[in-house]
């Protein structure tokens, strides 16, 4: 579904991303983790389409770059960090204009677009908030809404940064798990995640990245090393492993 072959990403002298390659299957999770200032951002926006690269970006067989902006959007949702969301607009109203690249340019939503936006509420528990304005909307319940319309676009690929961020632990769990059931259809997921744990627990396969590069990739248990943390974060850290799920833990200097 996703390919990427040596991708790099510049802005002015810096190289945010250096000569990236992934692949990932329809179905399958793939998580980019890093410190911060890594390229975890920047290469999910060169698979966006929303930042000139080099190299190729393959998108289910086609050349990224010669899709147009509606067709990419048909293939490809994006949750940025910080979205766009227009104070103004109801919930509904902000999940409807996730079907914007199914509808042509000159017509209106129908009655399938509709439902799909409904069934996106559904799924993020946002039927109560469907008549609420964005603007009056805490940050958790204004990153449940980003989700929807997302959702609702339909798209086979959903790359989502940070997508936990301002969720409490309850609403964390319920998100991750929503995208985990979506998989079952073949949804391709890719996300930026600083939470350790949390990434380890729910994608199939970890790229850590350092200074634009990849220096690590595999399952949880292979990259979530304490040397790997300790090396490229700058964290005392134990690793714990239970059950075949991998724990990071901060360890307290008590110097």
């Amino acid at each position: 579904m996703i390919e990427l072959d040596g991708v790099s990403v510049r802005f002015g002298e810096v190289e945010a991303v250096h000569d990236l390659s992934l692949t990932a299957e329809a179905g399958e999770w793939v998580a980019l983790i890093g410190p911060n200032g890594a390229g975890k951002t920047s290469a999910l926006r060169a698979l966006a389409g929303l930042v000139p690269f080099s190299g190729e970006i393959r998108l289910d067989g086609s050349d990224a770059r010669a899709l147009g902006r509606r067709a990419l959007a048909r293939l490809v949702a994006f949750v940025p960090q910080k979205p766009e969301t227009p104070p103004e607009l109801t919930v509904a109203e902000y999940v409807l204009l996730g079907r914007t690249p199914h509808i042509s340019y000159f017509g209106s939503e129908g009655r399938g677009d509709r439902e799909s936006a409904r069934h996106a509420l559904r799924r993020l528990e946002l039927e109560d908030f469907a008549e609420r304005r964005l603007g009056s909307l805490s940050g958790g319940e204004l990153q449940r809404a980003v989700l929807a319309r997302a959702l609702a676009q339909e798209a086979p690929v959903l790359l989502l940064d940070e997508p936990t961020t301002a969720l409490d632990l309850g609403r964390q769990q319920l998100v991750l798990e929503l995208v985990d059931s979506l998989r079952g259809d073949g949804l391709t997921v890719v996300s930026t995640m600083h939470d350790l744990t949390l990434a380890g627990q729910y994608a199939d396969r970890l790229l850590l990245l350092d200074r634009g590069r990849v220096v690590a990739e595999g399952a949880a248990a292979e990259v979530l090393s304490e040397a790997n943390v300790g090396s490229h974060y700058g964290a005392r850290v134990q690793v714990v492993e239970q059950d075949g799920a991998v724990f990071v833990l901060p360890v307290r200097s008590r110097g």
